[in-house]
């Protein structure tokens, strides 16, 4: 099953990236790679919510659904999107490193007919806004401190 991974050290205890994270209504403020598009509806284990994703700056966005897998405070947020031939699996995996620090890692797996060629066709795009992702959840949690 094709994958992407990320993951960023923050400065900051687990609970307060955790608590960033979860306010997806707030992500408008620091995320330019996911975006909310229900606002007021929390993640909540088994419901659905509609995001939407922009790869690169310019991109028009990609709206879809999709369902939350797990939701374990603070250390894992998980969600399912699936469209026909093609399933997405992205998380959110957080480590209390110690000494006031996270480690955030952040995963799409991708599995159906169409995965390799969907991975194949938008991987540089989209590990590219994985990894500014990253570094705006960083920049935007140390600064909230």
């Amino acid at each position: 099953m094709p994958s992407l991974q990320t993951e960023v050290i923050v400065n900051a205890p687990i609970e307060s990236v955790w608590r960033v994270l979860l306010r997806k209504d707030d992500w408008m403020y620091w995320n330019t790679y996911l975006y909310d598009c229900s606002f007021r509806v929390p993640f909540r284990e088994g419901e659905s919510v509609v995001l939407s994703l922009r790869r690169m700056d310019g991109d028009d966005p990609v709206e879809f659904a999709a369902k939350v897998r797990i939701l374990q405070p603070p250390f894992c947020l998980s969600w399912v999107a699936v469209a026909v031939g093609f399933r997405c699996r992205v998380t959110f995996d957080l480590e209390d490193m110690g000494m006031g620090c996270t480690k955030v890692r952040f995963q799409e797996s991708f599995s159906g007919m169409f995965s390799r060629f969907v991975v194949r066709w938008v991987r540089g795009d989209e590990l590219a806004g994985m990894r500014r992702m990253g570094r705006e959840l960083k920049v935007f949690v140390e600064r909230s401190r």
